[in-house]
């Protein structure tokens, strides 16, 4: 396969049986080869990712325009997504920006652009390699305004109601406990602030082979939710506006995720969107 990357009761159940459904590899070792695979990733001395070549790493492909790409120095495109949330999420001057799994630092830095000098941009990924690599990459970009923390995003090192607009981009997936990251970034959103994801959803089955292989895990694939799930997440942590479309064409670029299976059999890319309540 090619390089990729707490309520009670009844509620509680539900949420686990949901994701239960998604694959048989336990929480813990989800985490565990999902860190390991994007450390290596981080720290691997010399690939294609490293020298920010667009025509090799295809952030063309999944939706950024060639003027983004060249807008940030080498080293943050890992080429690890599978859309371009900021296209989404309308970010306007002076917005506080939240990054799911920011990886490198591609989409932070983007949105550094657009929310301008009184914004700021926070990217939260679990990863220690992944996150000193974006830290060396914020003096490179020249981003005073973007800073990079330690933490999962089922547990977010950030303050309640502290933020404007939630950005993820192929990282929601990988998670063992999806219900919980969707409440997570219910809290730490400011009301009526909104939640714009790229991701991929689950549109069929996964054969055995699939289910139970961790690098069909890391690789964005058994990890996929279905539409309906990701609907009933969100729905269940308070969101509203909720709207999550498959993206046409994506199974040109998701073919290319895996040489031994075609992952487009089982998965799309899709945006995910959703606002919390002004009130």
């Amino acid at each position: 396969m090619s390089d990729r990357a707490d309520s009670a009761g009844d509620g509680a159940t539900a949420d686990a049986d949901a994701d239960a459904d998604v694959t048989d590899v336990d929480a813990a070792e989800r985490r565990s080869v999902v860190r390991e695979r994007y450390a290596g990733i981080a720290t691997r001395a010399s690939t294609c990712c490293d020298d920010g070549d667009a025509s090799d790493v295809g952030s063309d492909r999944i939706g950024y325009a060639t003027e983004q790409i060249e807008a940030v120095e080498d080293g943050a495109d890992l080429g690890l997504g599978c859309g371009n949330p900021t296209a989404i999420a309308a970010l306007e001057p002076g917005e506080t920006v939240l990054d799911l799994g920011s990886g490198g630092g591609f989409d932070c830095f983007l949105a550094a652009r657009e929310v301008g000098p009184e914004g700021r941009v926070i990217g939260v990924d679990m990863t220690p390699e992944m996150v000193e690599r974006a830290r060396e990459n914020v003096e490179r970009n020249d981003a005073e305004a973007v800073e990079f923390r330690l933490g999962e995003i089922e547990h977010l090192p950030v303050g309640d109601a502290s933020v404007d607009v939630i950005l993820s981009n192929c990282v929601i997936n990988l998670s063992p406990e999806k219900p919980q990251v969707f409440r997570e970034a219910f809290r730490v959103l400011r009301p009526g602030g909104r939640l714009a994801v790229s991701d991929v959803v689950r549109t069929a089955p996964f054969p055995d082979d699939v289910r139970l292989d961790p690098d069909s895990v890391t690789g964005c694939v058994a990890g996929a939710s279905s539409i309906e799930e990701i609907e009933s997440f969100l729905g269940d942590a308070g969101f509203v506006d909720v709207a999550v479309e498959p993206k046409a064409g994506s199974e040109s670029f998701i073919r290319d995720w895996d040489d031994d299976r075609d992952p487009s059999e089982y998965v799309v890319a899709a945006t995910i969107e959703g606002r919390k309540p002004r009130s």
